[in-house]
């Protein structure tokens, strides 16, 4: 079963903490502080492989952690940094994060960074100053980003065959390629797409069996639409076309039926390359079958080739295989239909928030509220008066304690930042 879809928790790995140490030598008086700096956590980085298939390995592992960073040590031995960790989807898995970013991972080696570790807190060694001399605190690690992932495949295929259900589409594929797809005399045989590859003298071609189409399937009806995403990475479809359908259909309305419906799941569709394969001609005479690719060809024009075959005598597949080695270009590996080319660029990102704002509901405690602000709070322990000294200091130099003064705040109140609640007095 070909699994195209996956939801991922990963996280990085959080900072180490830095280290409070002094330096213990003999001879050496008040040697000073020495605590080195906690190392980065790592980073969870999602990278393309070509030698996987689906995304079926997600459903039996679904959280990715990468290692935190070392603690900071003494003789100003800094942490070393989180392992990172790679998460590798197959060719054309699409990368959705939780704030709507979209990644297309097409190419082998290519990777995104999903997930940044958290940044090691400083050693005891940055905080000495000519009157704080002997400093005893150190700064904690930061955590690092964790988000929810959804993975969504798009086989990286060449050639797509398209058609209603039971229109031959597996026959034919199982005789243009290696391929053995489920054939029977049912529809909705195909539940799922299958790949095979025709070989040329010169190169290959990737052809998806896409299950069958109805009407209705751009919204949900049938099997279409979890698969006619599938169809988008193609270059080229090849619509087939039941001559003489069990049913009794008309093979027009059903050539309209599956055009309508691509047209509707992604318009970009209509103008995708197209060949027509009229198929199972050993169930129609010959000259039926020359009537309908006249009639045929009165309605799509010259620009649509016509093909004439039967998967249980081989007729017409030779011809089809030849012009499907013909028409699909060769330099469009790298470079997929509607997806520009990227070129070197640099990224520059925005500095982390570095505002704030101050709320009070009724008597209760102030709150402090900012990315800057709750990160300070994150990088110490509050429970060391050094340290709560050390934040008050900043609290003032950024100019949280005049915001709070001028707020009503009275020493000894009640302060609330990052969800912790503390006594301030400066």
């Amino acid at each position: 079963m070909l699994y195209d879809r996956a939801r991922i928790l990963v996280a990085a790995g959080a900072g180490g903490n830095g280290c409070l140490s002094f330096r213990r030598e003999a001879h050496v008086p008040r040697g000073g502080p020495d605590g080195g700096d906690g190392g980065h956590g790592g980073a969870v980085v999602v990278e393309c492989d070509p030698a996987l298939r689906d995304l079926q390995a997600f459903r039996r592992r679904q959280h990715f952690r990468a290692r935190r960073g070392g603690n900071g040590e003494g003789s100003l031995r800094h942490g070393r940094t989180g392992e990172e960790l790679v998460v590798r989807v197959p060719p054309g898995t699409q990368v959705l994060t939780e704030d709507g970013d979209l990644h297309d991972l097409t190419r082998a080696g290519q990777r995104v960074r999903v997930a940044r570790g958290g940044s090691g807190g400083r050693g005891n060694k940055h905080f000495a100053t000519p009157t704080r001399q002997a400093p005893r605190f150190a700064e904690l690690g930061l955590a690092g980003e964790e988000s929810w992932l959804e993975l969504r495949l798009k086989l990286l295929a060449d050639v797509g065959l398209i058609g209603r259900p039971n229109a031959g589409k597996s026959s034919l594929l199982s005789r243009l390629t290696r391929a053995t797809p489920k054939v029977a005399d049912y529809p909705f045989t195909t539940l799922e797409p299958v790949l095979g590859t025709l070989e040329g003298a010169e190169r290959q071609l990737i052809i998806a069996d896409i299950p069958g189409l109805i009407e209705g399937a751009s919204e949900g009806a049938g099997l279409g639409h979890d698969f006619l995403a599938h169809v988008e990475r193609t270059q080229l479809l090849v619509h087939v076309l039941d001559l003489a359908p069990l049913d009794g259909s008309d093979p027009v309305d059903n050539h309209a039926t599956v055009e309508s419906e691509l047209e509707l799941h992604d318009p970009a569709l209509a103008a995708r390359p197209r060949i027509l394969a009229l198929s199972k001609a050993d169930l129609v005479t010959v000259e039926s079958a020359a009537a309908q690719v006249e009639l045929w060809r009165l309605r799509l024009g010259d620009e649509t080739p016509i093909f004439v075959t039967s998967s249980a005598t081989g007729e017409g597949v030779a011809a089809l295989s030849t012009e499907l080695l013909r028409s699909v270009p060769l330099q469009l590996e790298a470079e997929l239909p509607g997806e520009p080319e990227l070129a070197e660029h640099l990224t520059f990102r925005p500095s982390r928030g570095r505002g704030f704002r101050i709320e009070r509901d009724g008597d209760g405690p102030f709150r402090v509220i900012g990315e800057g602000v709750e990160r300070l709070l994150d990088r110490h322990d509050l429970a060391n008066d050094e340290a709560l000294a050390h934040v008050e200091s900043r609290l003032r130099k950024i100019g949280v304690i005049q915001a709070l003064e001028e707020h009503g705040f009275q020493p000894g109140d009640d302060v609330e930042i990052g969800g912790v609640l503390f006594d301030l007095d400066p």
